[in-house]
């Protein structure tokens, strides 16, 4: 399932939003609110980081070319995760409309 840029933005808060780029492109910038969480680490992070199976999650990367929000909502609905979401459009999108990001 994908989620719109209007429906993030206006569910940021209550949603919890991964990062799928990682590293460098996390530190440069992310969505206001998300943890960074690359394909490699999601078995062995995703217990601590999303204790809750059927809480909302939203996964992103950088564009529609870009497989990582992808991979991860896979890994993610493997281990039984009930309510994944892609934001197919990515950051680019995001900055593109003019939204806020943060940096680390």
């Amino acid at each position: 399932m994908t989620i719109t840029r209007e429906e993030l933005r206006a569910a940021l808060g209550t949603v919890t939003v991964l990062d799928t780029l990682g590293g460098a492109y996390y530190a440069q910038q992310h969505l206001p609110g998300a943890i960074a969480l690359v394909e490699s680490e999601v078995a062995e992070q995703a217990p601590a980081l999303l204790p809750d199976k059927n809480a909302p999650i939203i996964t992103y990367c950088s564009n529609p070319a870009c497989n990582n929000s992808k991979a991860v909502a896979r890994r993610l609905t493997a281990l039984g995760y009930t309510n994944v979401r892609r934001y197919v459009e990515g950051i680019e999108d995001w900055v593109g409309a003019g939204l806020p990001v943060e940096s680390s």
